[in-house]
């Protein structure tokens, strides 16, 4: 647990830089509340920090999410961030080790809230924050083009290989949804097949990377 009256140390996680850059943004306004300390993408958290917020953009969800390793044994609580919040998926989560599961629907006040509540040892489920009824916050490649996070994410899952099948697999989408999502996506992009839509995206943001982050501890009050 932070010290009492200092804001809750936050790494954020996730393979795509503008994606974690996107969240950090979100939560800024409340850095009295909850500091993000580092952003990372394709690598392990190295700060000390009291919660690691998992966001699953193009990522393994529920029960394919590597808790065990982000968890550490015990050294930060973990929360996922989806919007996927099927009460299996979410209860999958949190039997794997997770300390709270939050929707991508919730507020930049209500996120900082949760974080500061997941710090204190409260485990969080969706219907805990907010009421889920807001566009989802940060951001995600391709937002520019008008694309929503779930077609985002299916194309991200195309970057990576995976079939129309296994994308439904790992989203929890059914089959005719994830085509819906594919046929909309290309229609923003302008591509008429798998191949050009890959071209495509691999230029615009879609690729991972491994990015790190560290914000200078000289802005954390508990640096001395």
């Amino acid at each position: 647990m932070p010290a009492q009256g200092a804001p809750v140390r936050v790494a954020i996680v996730n393979d795509h830089p503008i994606v974690v850059a996107g969240v950090a943004a979100v939560l800024e306004p409340y850095a009295d509340r909850v500091r993000v300390v580092e952003i990372v993408a394709g690598a392990e958290v190295l700060s000390e920090v009291e919660v690691i917020l998992y966001d699953t953009f193009g990522q393994d969800q529920g029960d394919g999410v590597d808790l065990p390793t982000l968890v550490d044994h015990g050294r930060a609580r973990v929360a996922v961030f989806s919007w996927n919040t099927e009460p299996e998926v979410v209860e999958r989560a949190l039997a794997l080790g997770a300390s709270g599961y939050l929707s991508k629907q919730v507020t930049g006040q209500e996120m900082a809230w949760a974080l500061q509540q997941i710090a204190a040892g409260v485990v969080l489920r969706p219907e805990d924050v907010g009421d889920c009824t807001l566009p989802e916050v940060g951001s995600w490649p391709g937002r520019e083009r008008g694309l929503t996070a779930r077609e985002a994410e299916v194309l991200a899952l195309i970057c990576a290989g995976l079939s129309n099948q296994e994308i439904a697999e790992r989203t929890y989408l059914s089959i005719n949804s994830v085509k819906t999502y594919i046929r909309t996506a290309y229609r923003k992009i302008g591509a008429g097949s798998r191949s050009q839509a890959v071209a495509w995206a691999m230029q615009n943001g879609f690729r991972p990377e491994r990015v790190r982050v560290l914000r200078p501890s000289a802005q954390d009050p508990r640096s001395g």
